[in-house]
């Protein structure tokens, strides 16, 4: 995806005028709302489900005060949490509708539901499917049921199998998987053993994490006190290199760090305009928005959110404007993460310097450690290079772009 998509507006009721190009957003919406909080998770959200008819109308009341980005139309749809399949299929169809009055989607949005198992019925599937919701996100973690209660996850093993069935059975366009490896004790043939699981129901994407212990978490904490002793970084290392040839071997082409598609129609078209930089703007307690250069995110209290909407305040908590520095390290940081790497051209005309003039010497580097497939026009990491992705940035970040000579400069 380009740095700044664009589709064409259709010409305007016949009078003769020229087709424009038009931006292309995505638009997120937070559902902080769970069955029962995982061990690991550091994202906002609450267990207290009595709350969801009250939150939903405070939601439709952010949206619907919204300010369309003029020239701008959407076409991603990401419903995340939390758990949106807590939500009635009633509930998700009124977040669409709203969306749908006060943006303009295009015909082929890609509408994503996250869900997880334990919370999905074969109904509710299919009725969410015949609401619009063409790409499913179903967090399954795990095929170990060992696993699934270290991590704290409220279904089994065989509830995860029985979701993507009844999934594929009601016809999504798109289903992927959430798995997380790197759990203590586990041997590469124990996540071998995850990822035939997974692979052999077939689904379109998946995406494969690493196990982090952030901080402030219930799993950081059982850490501190040496409950469990935490897999090696190297031993990690290797489960990460064993998740690229094992997925490539089965089918799944790796695109970003820690996600692979069977195809490039199945990539994520909502995640890729995080890496790509391109606009969004999120809804919902502690959601975020991009509209470059401009980012800025919502109160992260689901109390403080309802309060603000219903007294008609703003519910945004702070906003930054990222400056060209700014840029350039978010840039980097976020192309190196895709497999297809940085394009060179692109970089150059956005921030207007010669990219291997300023970066040479880190690009030699890189070269004499076999992290870079080199190209004309890309900069990518090699499968080894990206498994050493932070140390990788750190060495382009650590350049001072405030004191590039204009001789440096396009």
């Amino acid at each position: 995806m380009p740095l700044n998509p664009t589709v064409p507006r259709p010409p305007d009721g016949g009078h003769g005028s020229v087709p424009t190009v038009r931006e292309v957003g995505g638009i997120y919406i937070h559902v902080p709302f769970c069955v029962r909080k995982c061990l690991y998770c550091d994202f906002y959200s609450e267990i207290d489900r009595s709350r969801i008819p009250d939150y939903l109308d405070a939601l439709d009341q952010e949206i619907r005060c919204a300010d369309p980005p003029a020239g701008l139309i959407f076409d991603t749809l990401y419903i995340g949490g939390g758990t949106p399949s807590v939500l009635a299929s009633n509930q998700v169809n009124r977040i669409m509708a709203t969306v749908r009055e006060r943006f303009e989607l295009c015909p082929d949005a890609e509408i994503t539901l996250e869900a997880n198992p334990g919370t999905l019925t074969e109904k509710g599937l299919r009725a969410l499917r015949r609401l619009g919701v063409n790409r499913l996100n179903i967090g399954v973690q795990s095929f170990s049921d060992k696993g699934l209660r270290f991590l704290g996850r409220v279904h089994s093993a065989e509830d995860a199998r029985t979701s993507v069935r009844w999934a594929q059975d009601a016809g999504y366009d798109s289903i992927g998987l959430d798995l997380i490896y790197g759990l203590p004790g586990q041997s590469a043939a124990d996540w071998i053993a995850d990822m035939t699981a997974a692979v052999t129901l077939a689904p379109h994407h998946l995406s494969c994490y690493m196990l982090t212990y952030e901080p402030r978490t219930p799993l950081s904490r059982l850490l501190e006190k040496r409950t469990f002793k935490p897999l090696s970084e190297s031993r990690v290392g290797t489960l990460f290199q064993t998740t690229i040839r094992f997925l490539a071997d089965h089918g799944y082409t790796q695109y970003e760090v820690s996600n692979f598609a069977r195809s490039s129609d199945k990539q994520s078209r909502h995640n890729r305009k995080y890496w790509s930089m391109a606009p969004y703007l999120g809804f919902g307690p502690s959601a975020h928005s991009f509209m470059p250069p401009e980012r800025w995110w919502n109160v992260g209290s689901i109390g403080r959110y309802m309060e603000l909407t219903a007294t008609g305040q703003p519910v945004v908590d702070a906003k930054e404007v990222v400056d060209r520095e700014g840029q350039i390290i978010e840039g980097l940081y976020l192309g190196l993460r895709q497999t297809d790497g940085i394009r060179i051209p692109d970089f150059e005309n956005r921030f207007e310097l010669r990219f291997k003039e300023v970066f040479g010497e880190v690009l030699a580097t890189l070269r004499k450690k076999k992290w870079l497939q080199d190209a004309a026009d890309r900069c990518a990491l090699t499968p080894l290079g990206l498994r050493f992705l932070d140390s990788v940035t750190s060495m382009f970040v650590s350049r001072d772009f405030s004191g590039i000579p204009t001789s440096e400069r396009r």
